[in-house]
């Protein structure tokens, strides 16, 4: 049933129940069933205030995981134009497999596609609403963003190093903890990094014999690089997980347990 025809029953109902009142009871009954009919008009009037409250409700929880895609996702590029496609598709990537679901399990659903534009809103809004670190605090240039990274990790107690610059075989940094070994490439960039990082590091894990692997940046990743990182277990993270990466135990084909990173929650939104 439709929320107009759910309305319409509902009036139709407090007009014969409210008629009956007055009826028996005279003016009281009259002014009860009155005020009856503008309760249930006035509850349909704040229909789309408190769909918005619970869209609010459902984003807010991903409040940091929003506000760091949405800076990991738009860039300026080489003609001073700001770039947020990719911010877009993450934006609707998040409503529809996330706000979308639990407004339908609320019976909500039959007012999703005339909210849609709302839904998309609230979602800036959320994510504006969260102060992200500085980015400026991580350096430019490119041995330095690694030192930067490698300390990040030693932040979580880890032992981490960077490599040389000849002969990493697209490691920069190696790290160990709990009997544990990471590898991590780390880019900073100005815009999405590709899948050939990902290629890479995933190189990289057998030749030094770890455990885990990870592209560390401070943009986002290209949907070629999220999906070859699916396929090879790769952790694309931003440099701010770091110190909260831990060991954890991840289950082996054969359904023993091995030791692996747990990435913090806000990592996971780049897997």
């Amino acid at each position: 049933m439709s929320g107009r025809s759910r309305l319409v029953a509902r009036l139709f109902w407090t007009s014969v129940l409210g008629g009956g009142c007055a009826l028996w009871f005279g003016q009281p009954g009259a002014i009860g069933a009155g005020l009856a009919f503008a309760g249930v008009v006035l509850h349909h009037l704040d229909r789309p205030r408190r769909l918005r409250r619970l869209i609010r409700r459902i984003a807010r929880p991903h409040a940091p995981t929003l506000a760091l895609r949405r800076r990991q996702e738009c860039f300026i590029d080489a003609y001073g134009n700001l770039i947020s496609d990719g911010w877009e598709r993450e934006r609707t990537y998040f409503a529809e497999r996330t706000v979308v679901p639990q407004l339908e399990a609320r019976g909500r659903g039959g007012e999703i596609d005339g909210a849609w534009d709302d839904i998309l809103a609230i979602i800036d809004r959320v994510a504006d609403a969260v102060q992200l670190p500085d980015e400026s605090e991580a350096p430019e240039e490119g041995i330095a963003y690694e030192r930067y990274c490698a300390g990040r990790l030693r932040e979580a107690g880890w032992n981490a190093r960077a490599t040389q610059a000849s002969g990493d075989q697209g490691a920069d940094i190696v790290a160990e903890q709990a009997g544990i070994r990471l590898v991590v490439q780390c880019k900073r960039y100005g815009r999405p990094v590709g899948n050939g990082a990902v290629q890479e590091i995933a190189a990289a894990m057998r030749y030094w014999s770890a455990d885990r692997a990870a592209v560390v940046s401070n943009a986002g990743f290209t949907p070629a690089a999220r999906k070859l990182a699916a396929a090879t277990g790769v952790l694309l993270l931003h440099h701010d997980a770091l110190a909260e990466m831990q060991p954890a135990p991840l289950a082996s084909p054969a359904g023993a347990k091995r030791r692996g990173v747990r990435p913090s929650p806000s990592a996971l939104a780049e897997r």
